[in-house]
């Protein structure tokens, strides 16, 4: 097994926890693991993108050019990057904030109005999580709970009063995919 994945968005949306937070967990369940972080010129409020790699052999490298599964948070980086996902991939698009469709057809793409849930969570803030639970449920890569576990190791354990807050956006997100599953079925 391996899976090639692109997060990108802009600074400040957790793009970087999404990387960090698949990483870990990777690293819990045994996988090979990579994970390059790209800022812009600015952190915050800049482009920011990573790619993550888990797999069950050696990783030769951690750059990903071509991606099985990209997380999409932002209308810039879907115009930069939806292009590199290899056919068959999946593509991850928060509809919250990105307003155009996909131009592929020879990709699975979900739409996930993760700003929208977050909202209604009371913390937008947990988007990204909502956006990690989307694709978590669809690639099954790692497990939710090892996610959790990694999430002090991310975050520190001053931030653990958290864990159930993004346990819950983690379920949202499966949830609006799996909705989506059945309408794409």
């Amino acid at each position: 097994m391996e899976e090639r994945l692109v997060v990108a968005g802009f600074g400040g949306q957790g793009v970087m926890a999404i990387g960090q937070l698949l990483t870990y967990a990777g690293m819990i369940e045994n996988y090979n693991v990579s994970w390059l972080p790209s800022y812009g010129p600015e952190m915050r409020g800049g482009t920011a993108n990573c790619s993550v790699i888990i797999s069950g052999e050696a990783i030769g490298s951690p750059l990903v050019v071509e991606s099985d599964s990209a997380i999409i948070m932002n209308k810039p980086s879907l115009d930069k990057f939806e292009k590199d996902v290899l056919p068959n991939g999946k593509l991850f698009i928060d509809s919250s904030l990105i307003d155009r469709k996909s131009s592929r057809n020879d990709i699975d793409v979900y739409y996930i109005p993760a700003n929208e849930i977050a909202n209604s969570l009371g913390n937008d803030k947990v988007s990204n999580m909502v956006m990690l639970g989307a694709y978590l449920e669809i690639t099954n890569v790692v497990k939710i709970e090892s996610v959790l576990k990694a999430f002090t190791k991310v975050f520190g354990e001053r931030k653990a009063k958290f864990i159930p807050l993004n346990k819950e956006a983690l379920e949202k997100g499966a949830e609006a995919v799996k909705n989506q599953r059945k309408v794409l079925v």
